[in-house]
Order: C-alpha cells, then sequence, then structure tokens
C-alpha cells in the first residue's frame, strides 16, 4: 500500500511538471526552456538555491583619439604697394610656371608675379594669338618691371609670312620664326624691361624632342642678339642616362615625379623646380627691394665707353665685353681709358678706334699667342 502510493505521488509529480508542455506551442517553447524538472530528490531533500547572477562588469567609455588635424595655413603676407612686378609670359608652360613662382614668392612683400600665360599660344599661329601685339599693349599700359618668357611647345607647325607658307624647321621657317622673336624682344629692349627667356626642357618623343631642341636653338641666339638673359634647362631635367626622364631630384634633393603624363609639361614639383632655378637667375635683376634697369657697365665713366662694342649678351656672355674693358694696372691707376687702348696711335683724341684690332692682335703683341696677324706684309 505505501508502495502504491509512492508511485502514484511520483506519477502526479511527473504530469504536473509536464502539464505546461500541452501549452501553445510559443509558451510551451518559453517554458521548455525556462523551468527546471523537478525530481523526486528535490521533494524528499529540497530544490538547491538559485545560483546568483554573475556580476555586471560595466565597460568604462573609451575615449576617442583626437582627430588629426592639418596644420594651420601660414598667414598670407601682404605685397607691398611698390613690389616689382615680375610678368610671366608664353604657353602652358608658363602657366605652371607662374604658379610654381607665386608659391616660391609667396612670402616675400616685394615681388608679385603676374600670370599672362595663354594655352596653346606660340610664335607660329599669330592668327590664334598674336604675342607681338599682347608685348606692345602691356608696355603701353606699363603692367609688369621684369618679364620672363617661356614658349615653343606648339610652335612646330606652319609659319605663313605674307600669304607663303614654311614647312616647320626649313631655312625659310627658321628665319621668319627668329625675327618674330626678335620683334618681340626688340619692343621690350626699347621700353628697357629686363628679360629672363628660358629654354625648353627634353620632351618623352624622340621625334617632339628633337624638333623642340631645334625651336630652343633658335630661341636661344635670338635672345642673345635681343639682349635677353638665357637659362638653358634642358640638362637639368634629364636622366642618368642622359635620356628623357620623367623623375628625379626636386629642390629638396628627393626623388619626385618631374613630369606629367604627357611626357611635355611639368609637374608641381618639376615647376618648383624650375621656380628655384629662375629665382637664380634674376639675381641679376632682382635682389629684394627692387629691379636693377640695366646691367653694370664696366667702362661706364670712361673713355672708352663711347667707343665701338659689342652688345651685352646678359651674365653669361660675358667674353667680349671683358675684351673691351679697360685694363687696371696693379700698380698705378691709369691716366685715361683711352691711353690704354689707343696709345699706339698718332692722334689718339681724334682717331677712332676699331674693335677688331683688338680681336685681331697683330704679331708680337701679348694677346696673339704666337699666331696673330700681320700687318701690312707687302708694303707699297
Amino acid at each position: 500500500m505505501i508502495r502504491f502510493a509512492i508511485a502514484l505521488l511520483v506519477g502526479m509529480l511527473v504530469f504536473i511538471d509536464a502539464a505546461p508542455a500541452f501549452a501553445q506551442s510559443d509558451e510551451r517553447i518559453v517554458v521548455a526552456q525556462e523551468t527546471r524538472r523537478r525530481t523526486l530528490f528535490d521533494l524528499l531533500f529540497g530544490e538547491p538555491e538559485a545560483a546568483a547572477p554573475p556580476p555586471v562588469q560595466r565597460q568604462e567609455p573609451r575615449q576617442r583619439a583626437p582627430a588629426a588635424s592639418l596644420p594651420p595655413p601660414k598667414p598670407e603676407v601682404e605685397k607691398a604697394p611698390d613690389a616689382t612686378r615680375l610678368a610671366v609670359f608664353g604657353d602652358s608652360l608658363a602657366i605652371d610656371l607662374s604658379k610654381a613662382l607665386e608659391r616660391f614668392y609667396a612670402e616675400d612683400p616685394n615681388l608679385v608675379v603676374i600670370n599672362q600665360g595663354v594655352s596653346s599660344s606660340g610664335f607660329v599661329r599669330d592668327d590664334y594669338f598674336d604675342w607681338d601685339r599682347a608685348i606692345s599693349e602691356q608696355i603701353a599700359a606699363d603692367s609688369f618691371d621684369l618679364a620672363v618668357v617661356i614658349i615653343g611647345i606648339n610652335d612646330r607647325q606652319e609659319l605663313t609670312v605674307g600669304g607663303t607658307g614654311y614647312a616647320p624647321l626649313t631655312e625659310q621657317w627658321n628665319v621668319a620664326y627668329q625675327a618674330r622673336i626678335a620683334g618681340f624682344l626688340g619692343k621690350l629692349r626699347t621700353a628697357r624691361k629686363p628679360v629672363v627667356w628660358i629654354g625648353l626642357p627634353p620632351m618623352s618623343k624622340t621625334e617632339y624632342s628633337a624638333a623642340i631642341s631645334q625651336i630652343s636653338n633658335i630661341q636661344r641666339l635670338a635672345s642673345f642678339s635681343g639682349g635677353a638673359e638665357y637659362l638653358d634647362i634642358y640638362e637639368r631635367f634629364l636622366g642618368e642616362d642622359g635620356k628623357y626622364s620623367s623623375h628625379g631630384p626636386d629642390v629638396n634633393g628627393q626623388n619626385a615625379r618631374m613630369r606629367k603624363d604627357d611626357g611635355i609639361h611639368f609637374s608641381s614639383a618639376g615647376s618648383d623646380k624650375l621656380a628655384f632655378y629662375l629665382s637664380q637667375t634674376i639675381r641679376a635683376f632682382y635682389r629684394g627691394s627692387g629691379v636693377s634697369m640695366a646691367a653694370a657697365d664696366p667702362l661706364l665713366g670712361t673713355d672708352a665707353a663711347a667707343m665701338l662694342r659689342p652688345p651685352y649678351q646678359g651674365l653669361g656672355q660675358m667674353k667680349l665685353l671683358e675684351v673691351a674693358g679697360a685694363v687696371i694696372s696693379l700698380t698705378n691707376t691709369p691716366r685715361r681709358a683711352a691711353d690704354l687702348v689707343t696709345a699706339d696711335m698718332a692722334d689718339a683724341a681724334t682717331v677712332g678706334f676699331d674693335l677688331t684690332q683688338m680681336i685681331e692682335a697683330p704679331v708680337g703683341r701679348a694677346d696673339a699667342f704666337g699666331v696673330g696677324k700681320v700687318e701690312n706684309p707687302n708694303p707699297k
């Protein structure tokens, strides 16, 4: 009887424990997950105490790192009212150079850069843009003090003069092209505007680079005869193998991209490098406080200053000027410059002096070097 009662009690407990399973499906799932099954051991000895919930760990809010910020921009330097006005004339190369010069002289209050570059222009297609007329207008407006010119990448095309067209780089083309540059520089020289003419760099395509080099050589000759200072940059943008290279040392000596993908124009680093070279050249005219409008003449104030001499050709062309210069004795001061160059003449006061007498030295003179020119070999 006792065994029957115990079995009946156990069966009732099991039935009570399983009753929630006959509830609705949603509730059954919840009860099955949350209800612990009671056993006979629990009935006889009591249920175990529920375990304490694990302590909740509080996470401290993570402090965000301060956002990276760009350095504050440098304060803009206000240009002086009487600052030297440097105008850059030319094609798209001139536009890139102007931007680099603005960066280079950004903190110099005494120099302002004026961008006068015109894309796709040149000295050949004056029907598209006439540089001769443009420079006349700028001179008349007195818009600049110092001129920088870099141009020519669009000039390998037919040049028309008086209705006659000449093929690029033919003899007639070369003569006409040089004449146009000479006219351009003549206007600047008449207006007493110092000029720095920048040669053209090597190009990536061999045939095009050869043509541009010929154009640059014509510009060199024209600039010499026109009184401009010529800045040759060709070798400064070559690679170690002596050929075109898109990369090279920048102004800090680090290897950087110097040219754009077209193999013609300068990159920002290349333009900055060109601006640095130009800054060294214009020191002859600009020294931080103004522009020198005329080159120093070593014969100024002497009688030799009025004599026939070769034209001044720029800083790199001093040899002929030195030949015609006054010779200063180390022991005493000469009485007159004319005494040095006309001492062998009968009447130094009235007889003119021919420069060829200094270049073509007669036999026996100190600068004849054993050769010399024989004067009157067969006198009659």
